[in-house]
């Protein structure tokens, strides 16, 4: 019994990473597709849909899954129309949320992150809501071995970014908006692809919470991040490393 249980527990927890993997590609595809659909089905001139492959390819997903994405935005074999909704509000604690999604159907994402909200102690809110609480900026995430701090600090600075933090995991750079086209372009060319790319939101301030209300936003947040039209969720939380490890356990 032992071992059939132990096979059982595999086979569910495969499941689980198998499901999640499904809602990962799912994501991906639809950044990819609406990606092509706003500019060139081209990467080498869709800055956008160059790093919406990047991802794709980090997550290993398969090359016709990418061009399958990319063909939908031509209208090849999907009349899909994916627009970019955002929604804010309020989790456990005040925590102020920001949900960027890509839906076809704005009713029913909305309602279901709605429903979200409500269920895990929080509140839905008007769109502008909480967004003065965090700023819009450019951010690029390259690994540490790409080069060192000193060369990765030099180079952005050059090409115009506003900061670098580096550890020995990765560096991250940060433009403004209006720059981060021009600092992307110029730190690919020196250093490959970056891990991740894109325009984020950052808090201006984050909020202390404690082990009790950390369990109840990672809900929140999980719940939300398992919702197929949410691509990215934005907090301004911080949950201290020794409730963090308890809460991940």
């Amino acid at each position: 019994m032992a071992g059939h249980s132990q096979f059982k527990n595999i086979m569910h927890r495969k499941g689980a990473q198998d499901a999640k993997r499904g809602k990962i590609f799912t994501k991906l595809q639809r950044e990819i597709t609406i990606s092509a659909k706003l500019g060139l089905p081209d990467p080498a001139m869709n800055p956008r849909l160059r790093a919406a492959i990047q991802a794709a390819r980090k997550e290993n997903m398969p090359k016709d899954n990418i061009e399958r994405a990319i063909k939908r935005a031509t209208g090849d074999g999907d009349d899909s129309d994916y627009v970019e909704i955002r929604y804010e509000g309020y989790g456990p604690a005040g925590i102020a949320v920001i949900v960027e999604a890509l839906t076809d159907n704005r009713n029913r994402t909305a309602a279901e992150v709605r429903s979200t909200f409500v269920k895990h102690g929080g509140s839905l809110g008007e769109t502008n809501s909480v967004s003065f609480m965090f700023n819009r900026v450019g951010e690029l995430v390259f690994p540490a071995k790409a080069a060192s701090a000193d060369a990765v600090f030099e180079a952005a600075l050059e090409a115009g970014a506003d900061d670098v933090q580096s550890d020995d995991e990765t560096h991250t750079v940060t433009t403004s908006v209006e720059g981060f086209a021009a600092v992307r372009d110029a730190l690919e060319e020196k250093f490959g692809a970056p891990d991740s790319s894109g325009l984020v939101w950052r808090p201006l301030n984050t909020i202390a919470v404690n082990e009790e209300q950390g369990a109840a936003l990672l809900k929140l947040l999980d719940t939300l991040d398992d919702n197929d039209d949410v691509q990215r969720v934005s907090a301004n939380f911080e949950i201290p490393d020794d409730i963090m490890a308890r809460l991940t356990a």
